[in-house]
């Protein structure tokens, strides 16, 4: 049943932070004064344990420099996993927009998550008009033929005209099945070349919001001009690259990261990324906002503690742990395991269940399949994307896979969750894998048993 009131300690195991520390300012980093900025955000996910720090972050690199500024963000506000967020229907999340709109322009790019508190994807266009934000998009309403709002935008940050366009993806199961029979998604490639000049009059800089994915992004690239920047989201990435003046950039999910976008007066382009730490510093409001919301939407369930970690992790380091967990609970050489199953990495110390589904996002059968060295081999180097690798190697949706050192035998077993077996075109590059279900084990509770163990 709901708490009446919640403690200082079980808010700060939610949110995964052991204490509230000052922020690093980034003013310090800054070189020549720009002439304009942007503040890029992108996949939030209601990710709560950051939220306030996120605004604070935003907060603080506005008023680093006078320069004029703008906020795009990138797609994936909600998150429909978030009981919190369901039940409260978003009001945490409602509060940061409000509050980033008076900061600075702020500009939504329509995500796969945008309809996962609201279906109706029309009237939660028409809620962020009314917190303040600019909706871009290139999705038409199936119900009526008409566009659900303007694909482009332009506005002036003094001396730079800055033209946006809005770019969907077309994974139609990625969003809420309420919404999808309402919702008309163009090939991204398709409607870039059909669209985007007609959207960037030569005489702006040009800025793309493409919530479609690295694969059609390297696409969408070649039809910029010179000195444009590309802005990369549903792929939880963390990259900067560049082709010419031209930048394409992804920056990150779950809150982790913002982008700071520094506009030369010849419009040249400078990235800086700036990482939201957990105990970072904090907006007093939207604490204060968490943590009432928190003591009337959780359960005595999702406040239980469910594991011990023995110390902060990564994502990626979270993510390898649970492809580790599934290879040996299902008898595996190896373990795979997609990347949006996640959502952050495991705090320090207790986590609470709540704190837990925020890593592991998905539930799921464990699949079984026996592949030759080779192929392994093949399946492995498509793993793990992570790191600095290539935009050329990225294939957008990836597994993570763990352990990679093997000794050599004639076959192995490799484990993973259902979701990526389903789609092993996706994830594994192929489609010849016989997988076969493990009987009574699921993802999430083979991950909770291994952080017990």
């Amino acid at each position: 049943m709901p708490f009446a009131s919640l403690s200082r300690r079980h808010l700060l195991l939610l949110l995964g932070s052991t204490a509230v520390l000052p922020m690093l300012s980034s003013a310090a980093h800054a070189q020549s004064a720009p002439a304009a900025r942007l503040i890029i955000l992108s996949d939030l996910h209601s990710a709560y344990e950051r939220s306030a720090q996120l605004l604070a972050a935003v907060a603080a690199e506005l008023a680093a420099s006078p320069a004029p500024a703008a906020i795009l963000i990138n797609g994936d506000l909600f998150e429909l996993g978030n009981v919190v967020a369901t039940r409260s229907a978003g009001v945490i999340d409602w509060k940061l927009l409000e509050k980033l709109s008076r900061l600075a322009p702020t500009v939504l790019n329509i995500g796969n998550h945008e309809p996962d508190l609201i279906n109706d994807l029309a009237q939660l266009i028409a809620r962020a008009r009314r917190a303040g934000l600019t909706v871009v998009s290139n999705i038409t309403d199936k119900r009526t033929g008409a566009p659900f709002t303007q694909a482009g935008f332009q506005l002036d940050l003094g001396p730079i005209p800055v033209a946006l366009v809005g770019i969907a993806t077309p994974a139609l199961t990625t969003y809420p099945k309420a919404s999808r029979d309402q919702l008309g998604i163009p090939d991204p490639l398709e409607w870039a070349t059909a669209n985007l000049e007609g959207n960037l009059p030569k005489s702006s800089l040009h800025v793309v919001l493409s919530h479609a994915g690295v694969v059609a992004d390297r696409g969408i690239l070649p039809l910029l001009s010179d000195g444009s920047l590309l802005v990369g989201g549903h792929d939880h990435l963390v990259l900067e690259h560049a082709e010419g003046n031209t930048r394409y950039v992804h920056t990150g999910s779950w809150s982790s990261l913002i982008t700071v976008v520094d506009i030369g007066a010849d419009r040249a382009l400078s990235l800086r990324q700036v990482q939201v730490e957990r105990d970072g510093a904090a907006d007093a409001e939207l604490t204060a906002l968490i943590g009432a919301t928190f003591a009337e939407h959780l359960s005595s369930e999702e406040l239980a503690i469910v594991g011990i970690s023995e110390k902060a992790q990564t994502l990626g380091e979270s993510a390898r742990f649970a492809a580790a967990a599934l290879a040996a609970a299902g008898a595996g050489d190896v373990g795979f395991i997609g990347h949006t199953t996640f959502g952050t990495g495991l705090p320090s110390g207790e986590v609470t269940k709540y704190a837990f589904d925020a890593v592991v996002r998905f539930d799921g059968k464990l699949m079984r399949a026996e592949v030759d060295r080779p192929t392994l081999d093949q399946l492995i180097a498509r793993c793990n994307q992570d790191g600095d690798i290539p935009l050329s190697a990225r294939t957008g949706d990836f597994l993570y896979a763990a352990p990679v050192q093997l000794a050599d035998k004639a076959t192995y077993a490799i484990v993973c969750n259902d979701w990526s077996a389903t789609n092993q075109k996706s994830y594994f590059g192929r489609e010849d894998l016989a997988f076969t279900e493990i009987p009574g084990l699921k993802v999430k509770a083979t991950v909770l048993k291994a952080l017990n163990a």
